[in-house]
């Protein structure tokens, strides 16, 4: 298990390297003149020049590349052109709110698809058509929609969460719970469709298996072999498609930040690409890639423990 965790976790290094490297490369590559636009059309040529020099960009790209690479490796991204902060605190200030947001969806995408498709598995007939009906919906419809409709109907006319904002857990539990719960939903949709849609089929194939028929001979109860056997050997499949819809959720939460107006990654990210602040979306790009990595290779270790053939891939 150590030598096929360090096989992952190398292989992310190397990834992480390749994706920072591209974009810098792209960012940098359709920058223009970023001097010039940090400064303003009304700055003149003098100062674009020694804002140039002090942001380092009268140097060589890949001087540029290995100086920020050198000092990424230590924990400093650099500073932000417009806000001054430190790019590190500006995406770590923000981390929280939408890992709450992504951490909150895949909570409920799991508990909710793991029993719906056990139930449209199990059951059959109407339920299972309804599941699938279900499961559809939630990959045909839009994810701001379902945003933008919660809202109205749980928020502005039903009054039960807040329509908007977020509330930090440390001010008021009550408060950040109806400010993500929204959210949450709207995030957890599709997940809930894929992963629904992945246990169903997984527990059909399972069900249909020899060893299931040999548990039933000898007494066992049928929900115990489903929930002790068939769901374990489920698993698998259904981590895999979880891990993917971790990695969506990550993007969905741009617009689903945008709709209710959090201050989340998402948020960030929107404001650092409109305003063109290349350090800023560097640090976005590495944190999120990091986070993605670090999803990955946790899911590959669920992998390898409920499968032990795993570890030879």
């Amino acid at each position: 298990m150590f030598r096929f965790a360090l096989r992952r976790l190398l292989s992310g290094g190397v990834l992480l390297f390749l994706i920072t490297t591209v974009a810098y490369a792209l960012l940098y590559a359709g920058g223009g003149d970023i001097a010039r636009r940090i400064m303003g059309p009304n700055a003149t040529q003098d100062q674009v020049d020694r804002r140039a020099a002090e942001l380092g960009l009268d140097r060589p790209l890949w001087e540029q590349y290995s100086s920020w690479l050198g000092q990424a490796a230590t924990g400093d991204l650099g500073t932000a052109w417009f806000s001054r902060q430190p790019v590190l605190t500006e995406v770590t200030d923000r981390l929280g709110v939408t890992l709450s947001l992504v951490i909150g969806a895949t909570v409920v995408a799991t508990v909710v698809a793991v029993a719906l498709g056990v139930l449209a598995a199990v059951r059959r007939g109407w339920i299972d058509r309804a599941v699938q009906v279900l499961a559809l919906l939630g990959f045909a419809v839009p994810g701001f929609l379902i945003a933008l409709g919660l809202v109205v109907l749980l928020a502005i006319e039903l009054g039960w969460f807040r329509a908007t904002g977020y509330i930090p857990l440390d001010h008021s539990p009550g408060g950040w719970l109806s400010s993500v719960t929204l959210p949450v939903l709207a995030l957890s949709a599709s997940a809930v469709a894929a992963v629904a849609q992945q246990i169903r089929g997984s527990v059909i194939d399972a069900l249909d298996r020899d060893y299931v028929r040999t548990l039933r001979s000898r007494g066992l109860g049928f929900r115990r072999v489903v929930l002790k056997h068939v769901l374990r050997n489920s698993a698998g499949p259904a981590l895999a498609v979880l891990g993917v819809q971790f990695i969506g959720l990550l993007g969905g939460a741009v617009i689903v930040e945008q709709v209710f107006s959090i201050p989340g990654l998402g948020q960030l990210s929107v404001q650092a690409t409109g305003n063109g602040d290349i350090p800023l979306v560097l640090g976005l790009v590495l944190v999120t890639a990091a986070l993605v990595i670090v999803v990955n290779l946790l899911i590959d270790l669920c992998q390898a423990a409920l499968n032990p053939k795993v570890r030879l891939s």
